[in-house]
């Protein structure tokens, strides 16, 4: 005579809606009698969270003449979160299987390492003047508790059809020193414990299931669970209804519980950047306009000084070597203990209203000029330059400039942007600037007259030029002697109109223009080059210059 239990594998899909998992269940007859079998359980599971858990149990089962099947069992849980840490559980838990009524209660106990970081998130922001950085660490922590439910069997079929529905409530607990999360849990489960259009001892059962609590919020899904007996079948006696439901399978938790927590944060001051640059703020609330340029200057060489507010000055803000001056543009900080994060300022404006050749920011060597308004009125003067560019290696990006200037005649001159005097290596990026003039001899938006020989990156600028004056230029790239500048040109747009001379897009003058310059796009103006000079310009609309 065979044995009444054989062995069979459970294969489950159960999507859900915050996360959806897959498991095989073998199931494993180990000692069996009349009524009491005992059994081994391996079980495998994973989600699309890239989790992944295995199972590996012992359980023992015993039918009682009063039609209860009494059971207990004990599992070695291992876990390797979306994450990539691994956790280690027992699992003990007991139940009372009867005809009409279902008991279950399960305890879960962690082993080993419970606590594992998964991140530490910064975020700086400023306070006055001060830049402070707040770290949050998240944790995953492997939760001790246990859960209990009970079940109803739906008398919609006889109890020895192999259809059957039952309801269940229950509820959950896990904890430890710092966390808790409970919440009730509902299931619905039908059965159908014979399909032999598939095979003999072939079970489908149906579950859909609603959870709800303090930290994973509301969860639901649908599970449809399918059973493969493994050999021999057709040779065992059919089983009434108690003895088949001492192969049901062990009900727990789907896997350790381990919830991401954030720790109280962190907050300290950052006292410099990431690449270890002294950092400076400056507000408008306690640094005026008149003393900007001091307060800069104090700051130091290979520094980074950010600006919030307003200023109106009447004397140029020169960097100094290697400075950075921020308003917008994001700056990585770093706090003594090593936490990083990356300050986005409100923004700052220099308002510049003076007679000036040297500019209203003057960049020296290897400076930065980055996310910030500089305007430059001339202050009534023939003379008005928003920027200049005097050291090698300065770097303009990301600005919004603007140049004016009243004054009127041959000799009056305004420049959004002057790169003059022998500076190489300068980049001018990304910049939004508009120069406007009544009547001046020269207006222009970007004069790259290096002299002599270098290089200079002129990209993704917009550059409007409105006036009148007898030059007008968007872009002049000028060279002392024939090749002197080596310039690329790309990405530009370019608008100048206005009565009076020429208006010119761009004019290149003892240049080398690059392989790559491409990409601009002329709103408005011509394109000239003169003598000592090679390579072309291309633009948008498919032409070149030359």
């Amino acid at each position: 005579m065979p044995p009444k239990w054989g062995a069979h594998v459970d294969f489950e899909a159960k999507p859900g809606s915050k996360r959806s998992l897959a498991e095989s269940d073998f199931f494993l007859p180990i000692k069996q009698t009349e009524r009491t079998l005992f059994f081994g359980n391996l079980r495998g599971r994973f989600d699309n969270q890239n989790s992944r858990e295995g199972n590996l149990g012992l359980g023992v089962r015993h039918m009682q003449e009063g039609g209860w099947n009494i059971g207990g069992y004990g599992y070695l849980d291992r876990r390797k979160t979306g994450n990539g840490n691994f956790f280690n559980q027992a699992t003990l838990g007991g139940e009372a299987l009867g005809r009409d009524w279902d008991f279950r209660a399960n305890a879960y106990l962690p082993y080993g390492q419970r606590v594992r970081d998964a991140g530490t998130a910064s975020t700086a922001s400023l306070s006055g003047t001060t830049v402070l950085v707040s770290s949050v660490t998240t944790q995953e922590r492997a939760l001790r508790g246990f859960d209990a439910e009970v079940g109803w069997r739906v008398p919609l079929f006889d109890v020895e059809s192999p259809r059957q529905l039952r309801l269940y409530i229950g509820g959950y607990r896990f904890s430890d020193v710092t966390t808790r999360l409970s919440g009730p849990r509902l299931r619905a489960e039908f059965t159908v414990a014979d399909l032999p259009q598939l095979w003999r001892g072939a079970q489908l059962v149906v579950n859909a299931e609603v959870q709800d609590d303090n930290i994973r919020g509301r969860q639901t899904f649908v599970a449809l669970r399918l059973r493969v007996p493994l050999g021999g079948e057709k040779e065992r006696p059919r089983l009434n209804w108690q003895e088949q439901r001492m192969t049901t399978p062990v009900l727990r938790d789907v896997d350790i519980v381990a919830p991401l927590v954030a720790r109280a944060p962190v907050i300290e001051t950052a006292t410099a950047t990431a690449n270890g640059q002294p950092l400076t703020i400056l507000s408008s609330s306690t640094t005026t306009g008149a003393a900007l340029p001091a307060a800069v200057a104090a700051a130091g060489a290979n520094s980074t000084v950010v600006l919030t507010g307003t200023y109106a000055t009447t004397a140029t803000v020169a960097l100094q070597p290697g400075q950075t001056l921020a308003g917008t543009s994001p700056i990585v900080v770093r706090t003594p203990s090593g936490a990083t994060a990356t300050l986005t300022g409100p923004g700052a404006v220099i308002n510049g209203s003076f007679n000036t050749t040297t500019g209203v920011v003057r960049l020296d060597s290897n400076s930065t000029l980055s996310g910030m308004t500089v305007n430059s009125d001339g202050g009534g003067g023939s003379s008005s330059i928003a920027v200049r560019a005097f050291g090698n290696g300065a770097r303009i990006l990301n600005n919004t400039i603007t140049a004016s200037v009243p004054g009127s005649g041959a000799g009056a001159s305004v420049s959004g942007i002057l790169i003059f005097s022998g500076p190489t290596n300068v980049v001018v990026s990304n910049n939004t600037i508009g120069v406007t003039s009544t009547n001046a001899g020269n207006i222009k938006g970007i004069n790259a007259s290096l002299g002599g020989f270098g290089t200079v990156t002129l990209s993704g600028n917009t550059i409007t030029l409105t006036g009148t004056g007898n030059i007008k230029q968007g872009i002049e790239v000028a060279g002392g002697v024939p090749g002197g500048t080596i310039a690329t040109i790309t990405g530009n747009t370019i608008s100048v109109t206005g009565a009076g001379g020429p208006n010119q897009a761009v004019l290149v003058v003892n240049s080398a223009i690059t392989a790559g310059s491409s990409g601009n796009v002329r709103v408005a103006g011509s394109c000239a080059f003169s003598a000592g000079t090679s390579g072309s310009i291309g633009f948008a609309d498919g032409t070149s210059c030359p």
